[in-house]
């Protein structure tokens, strides 16, 4: 399990990795962990990433499997943290904290 902690403007996100499922939280999920089917994604930033998925209705389901089939491809959870971290910061998200397998956090 490694935990990361990005800061996006004034919002705290943290990042669960556990095996090859990627969790989100925030303090608008009232303190639960959501999986990125149950996240608002960005249309233009979806376009951004995909250019393909512009003119196809189901694009978030696309984006969705498109994403779990890359961290599937990963062969460690610290390479999916590493790709999470790098793929985050194009959009400016922060990275704070890291944590892996309950020990200390280490600040990035």
């Amino acid at each position: 399990m490694i935990g990361i902690i990005f800061q996006f403007a004034s919002e705290t996100i943290e990042v669960r990795i556990i095996g090859k499922q990627c969790l989100f939280r925030t303090g608008s999920f009232g303190g639960a962990f959501a999986s990125l089917e149950n996240l608002k994604l960005s249309r233009i930033g979806a376009i951004k990433e995909f250019p393909d998925l512009k003119d196809k209705e189901n694009w978030k389901e696309e984006v969705i499997k498109r994403f779990n089939k890359k961290l599937a491809d990963m062969k460690t959870e610290k390479e999916r943290a590493e790709y999470v971290i790098e793929d985050l910061k194009k959009y400016g998200y922060v990275p704070l904290y890291l944590q892996e397998k309950g020990f200390r956090i280490k600040k990035l």
